[in-house]
């Protein structure tokens, strides 16, 4: 008798359609389970299944998920509640390779949590095939920021439906497609690419060493999902290159790191450089560079301004923002991708908060890419810069709707349960890298009691020396920048610290 491996060969693409939550903890309903089998050698559907699914709580389907997906109180009174098809779902999934776009950060996880919910064992994947990171790092961001929607219109696929199975049948036509460019890219290289900004000829690294290998695929046979490799497989059968599995790196690591080669020659694939440029992008760092071998004590720019080259940047306080004069705009990111950029009265709006208490400092448990620690603080926000932000999130997040994203929107004001009136909101301090260096891109100042103002200026990262500034319960002024941002299914507005002000008491 065959195995259980051998028996579900198949490749299980899914997606799942949910609520949107607008309430802190309130958590996803599944509102609609689709999924299609799909012969892993011929890319050819053997099967499909799709349902509706009536959420416990029909209340959480509010204009927000409607507007997501179309789907309706209406449309799923009458349809079966999640625990009513979990043996279907459970027997699709169930020992097969999971595909899907950025199911490891969604779709997996609210299937995880609906079995949960009904107390039950979830389905386990032999693999996993996530396409956004899968594509990401090996089509590259030619097609702007890869989400469905994005990649379909690329190709002409028409629009993305924001249905399950719809989407499930255009998640498997986008990887043809994009299969299809990659090979025909590697058979002539210089010509296909000449006007590409991304090249197949990948060298290609071994999977114990990660130096570079002329050999060929060397596949990861790890079936642990949490690892959070975006491609795995327990299949031990080689000798084919399936269209969909030569798209796949030759090494381990997580590609949703986007680790840079460790070869002589540089992988072209490595989607490092892009992400640093991005990140550059987003954080907008205006400082200019140097080496600086002791520390100075300067006097502080003018309270509600911060020079650059190009001039005065205004910041406003939240009680100087007129609402009706926020908008926002599409503006170019990278290679033609586009982000939201707020505007007051047609000038970029930058907030300036006065005698904010810090609520928690800087936690050194969580890195960024580089590993080093990631510098955010959170402070409380008083109720004019809440209906400031309020406000912002709901502009912000109306354009980036209507520009087709189907991200998780995540309020730029936090409010906790059980502390709904003690609001805060999280600063994020950045980076500037030059070479191996790293500093701090956010002017701080230490203010004395005698109200003299002196820069800080520091001449190495060092996380732990930054923690013994900023302690919970310290009041500073606060000047920040709002960038929204739109990564991985996850969208919202980062508020980035320009110049933080200390008070000594």
């Amino acid at each position: 008798m065959a195995s259980q491996s051998e028996d579900r060969f198949e490749i299980a693409f899914f997606d799942v359609e949910t609520t949107v939550p607008t309430r802190p903890r309130q958590g996803f309903a599944i509102l609609e389970f689709g999924s299609i089998l799909v012969c892993p050698r011929k890319l050819v559907e053997l099967d499909s299944y799709s349902t509706l699914v009536r959420p416990a709580d029909l209340s959480a389907i509010n204009s927000l998920s409607v507007r997501c997906n179309g789907i309706t109180c209406d449309a799923v009174v009458a349809a079966p509640s999640f625990q009513d098809i979990a043996d279907k779902v459970y027997d699709i999934l169930h020992g097969r390779i999971w595909a899907g776009h950025n199911i490891l950060r969604f779709d997996c996880v609210r299937i995880r949590e609906a079995f949960a919910q009904i107390g039950r064992p979830a389905p386990e994947p032999k693999g996993t095939i996530d396409s956004l990171a899968l594509l990401t790092q090996r089509f590259g961001r030619r097609a702007g920021n890869m989400k469905m929607a994005t990649l379909a219109t690329y190709f002409g696929l028409g629009q993305q439906k924001h249905r399950s199975l719809d989407d499930v049948r255009m998640n498997l036509e986008v990887l043809k497609y994009c299969a299809t460019v990659l090979f025909l890219e590697s058979s002539l290289p210089d010509v296909f690419t000449e006007n590409s900004w991304v090249s197949p000829n990948a060298i290609t690294r071994s999977c114990s060493d990660g130096k570079s290998s002329a050999k060929g695929a060397c596949l990861n046979m790890n079936t642990q999902h949490e690892n959070g490799q975006m491609l795995s497989s327990t299949n031990q059968r080689t000798g084919e290159n399936h269209p969909i599995t030569s798209l796949r790196d030759n090494n381990t690591e997580e590609v949703s790191d986007l680790v840079e080669s460790s070869t002589a020659r540089p992988d072209l694939f490595d989607m490092g450089p892009l992400r640093d440029e991005v990140m550059k992008e987003l954080n907008h760092p205006d400082i200019t560079l140097r080496e600086i071998r002791v520390q100075e004590s300067v006097e502080s720019s003018p309270p509600a301004a911060l020079g650059s080259s190009n001039g005065t940047v205004e910041f406003l306080q939240p009680d100087e923002v007129s609402i009706p004069s926020i908008c926002a705009s599409l503006v170019p990111l990278y290679r033609g991708s586009q982000r939201i950029k707020l505007l007051h009265k047609d000038v970029t709006l930058q907030i300036c908060c006065r005698h904010m208490k810090l609520r928690f400092g800087i936690n050194e448990k969580y890195f960024d890419h580089a590993g080093r620690p990631r510098l955010n603080i959170v402070g409380y926000a008083s109720p004019s810069l809440c209906k400031v932000l309020d406000a912002c999130d709901g502009i912000a997040q109306k354009l980036s709707m209507d520009s087709g994203s189907s991200s998780e929107w995540r309020p730029a004001v936090i409010r906790n349960e059980g502390f709904y009136n003690c609001p805060t909101v999280r600063l994020h301090i950045p980076t500037a890298v030059c070479g191996d260096i790293a500093l701090y891109a956010t002017e701080i100042y230490q203010k004395e009691p005698s109200g003299t103002e002196q820069r800080l200026v520091f001449t190495k990262f060092d996380a732990s020396e930054l923690s013994t500034l900023f302690k919970p319960g310290t009041f500073m002024d606060a000047f920040f920048s709002l960038d929204p941002y739109d990564y991985q299914q996850r969208a919202g507005i980062r508020l980035v610290a320009k110049k933080l002000i200390l008070h000594s008491n």
